[in-house]
């Protein structure tokens, strides 16, 4: 209590001073998208198992995208069967980056698929039918079918699950997460 009581005499008392180490703490308690919102600087890093490319990407910062850094990560998700490029939906990473802070990881996303071409999607479903929709969220690069070093699929799942931006399907099978951000869903 000593320590409260010095900060009396300068109109600080000991509820204000509890208080606002109450509020600071709700602010870290904030999903770090929130807390990162205000401007600060948004990174992801992939490595596409397919390619063996690894890219880091800064995609945010001064409270504004980067065209540079989207243009980066738009490329390292592109269709490793075709090399199309298209632009990733800003959503999805911001997604991306919320299940690296929820897992607690600077490990790189590993890619099994990101963005496909309709020719990449339709050959998909015809080899995996009722395994590939024809209308994927893929195609418009609003998903990812991912997996991260040292984080067990279970893990992954419950973490995107937790943030509830939309659907999460498990492949432990092939040994990936599908996420992406339509209606919020599961399988």
């Amino acid at each position: 209590m000593a320590n409260l009581t010095r900060f009396e005499g300068r109109g600080i008392g000991r509820r204000s001073l509890l208080r606002a180490g109450a509020a600071g703490l709700l602010g870290l308690a904030l999903p770090r998208r929130a807390r990162a919102a205000r401007g600060a600087e948004r990174a992801l890093h992939f490595y596409q198992t397919h390619t063996g490319e690894s890219t880091r990407a800064t995609y945010f910062a001064g409270g504004e995208y980067l065209p540079e850094g989207l243009a980066r990560i738009d490329r390292a998700l592109r269709d490793h069967r075709s090399g199309e490029v298209h632009p990733i939906d800003p959503r999805l990473l911001e997604l991306l980056y919320d299940l690296a802070a929820a897992l607690d990881t600077r490990e790189p996303i590993h890619v099994i698929s990101g963005y496909r071409s309709a020719a990449t999607n339709a050959m998909l479903a015809a080899l995996s039918p009722g395994g590939v929709s024809p209308r994927s969220l893929h195609l418009q690069g609003q998903a990812i079918d991912l997996r991260i070093p040292g984080r067990s699929l279970a893990a992954l799942r419950r973490a995107a699950l937790a943030l509830r931006a939309g659907g999460v399907g498990s492949y432990p099978g092939p040994d990936f997460v599908h996420v992406d951000v339509g209606r919020v869903r599961a399988w």
